[in-house]
C-alpha cells in the first residue's frame, strides 16, 4: 500500500519517509511520528492502517539527520542501540522534518499529527509550534512534561500508561495539571503499550486508545 519518498525540510535538508494513501479521496492527512526505533515495520504498518481508514499518512524519518535510514526492532540489543540517539535529539530539527511531512500532505484535507514514544513528544510540540496542523495525538511522550507550559494551538489528545517505566505517574500528573486544555487518558499498561511488536503491548488498552484517537481525528480532521 505504501511507498518510500523523499521530503525536503524548510532548511533544505532531505530526509526519507514512508507514505501510504487511501483509495479514493482522503478524509484528511496524518503525519505519523516514529518511536526511537525509526520508520520500521511497526510505524509503516500504522501508516497502512490509517490509509485503510481513509487518511493519507506520511512517516518522516526524523533520525536521518543523525543516521540516514536507521530502523530496528525491539530486542534488548536493538533497544539499547536505539536509546543512544536520545542524547543527540534535536527537537527543533525534528519539528522541521515533521513540517516537511505535513507539507507533503497538502491537498489531502485537514492535517493531524500522531506520534509514539519520542514521536508522542514531537506530536505535542507540533500542536504548540507548527502552523498548518488541525489536531494532534501523542502516545507516551516522555519529553512532554518539560514542555507542559507550552499551550497547544489545536485540539490535543495524550495517552499514557500507569506502569510506564520511563514516564512516572508524577510526570503524567504534572502534565494533567498544566494542560487542562488537553484530552488526557491513562491506561493500566506500560511504555509502548500500543505497539503490537513489543513485549509491553496491551491489546485492551490499545483498543480503547485507538478508538479515542480515531474519534479525535474523525471530529477535528474529517468532521
Amino acid at each position: 500500500m505504501g511507498q518510500t519518498i523523499t521530503l525536503t525540510a524548510s532548511d533544505g535538508f532531505e530526509l526519507g519517509a514512508y507514505r501510504a494513501d487511501p483509495e479514493g479521496t482522503p478524509r484528511g492527512g496524518l503525519v505519523v511520528v516514529q518511536e526511537i526505533f525509526g520508520v520500521n515495520t511497526h510505524i509503516r504498518s500504522i501508516c497502512d492502517r490509517y490509509a485503510a481508514l481513509g487518511y493519507a499518512a506520511v512517516a518522516p524519518a526524523v533520525f536521518d539527520r543523525i543516521q540516514p535510514g536507521f530502523e530496528c526492532g525491539y530486542s534488548p540489543d536493538e533497544v539499547a542501540e536505539a536509546r543512544k540517539f536520545i542524547a543527540t535529539v534535536d527537537l527543533d530539527a525534528m519539528l522541521l522534518d515533521t513540517g516537511a511531512a505535513a507539507g507533503a500532505l497538502a491537498g489531502t484535507g485537514k492535517i493531524g499529527v500522531v506520534g509514539y514514544c519520542l514521536g508522542g513528544s514531537i506530536a505535542f510540540l507540533a500542536a504548540t509550534r507548527l502552523d498548518g496542523i488541525s489536531a494532534a495525538v501523542g502516545y507516551y511522550g516522555g519529553m512532554i512534561t518539560r514542555h507542559a507550559d507550552e499551550t497547544p494551538r489545536v485540539p490535543t489528545q495524550l495517552h499514557y500508561g500507569d506502569a510506564d517505566q520511563g514516564i512516572p505517574m508524577s510526570d503524567v500528573e504534572k502534565v494533567i495539571a498544566a494542560r487542562p486544555d488537553c484530552d488526557i487518558h491513562v491506561y493500566p499498561a506500560g511504555h509502548g503499550f500500543a505497539c503490537d511488536e513489543r513485549a509491553s503491548f496491551d491489546a485492551a488498552s490499545t483498543m480503547i486508545a485507538t478508538g479515542r484517537t480515531l474519534r479525535w481525528f474523525d471530529e477535528y480532521l474529517a468532521g
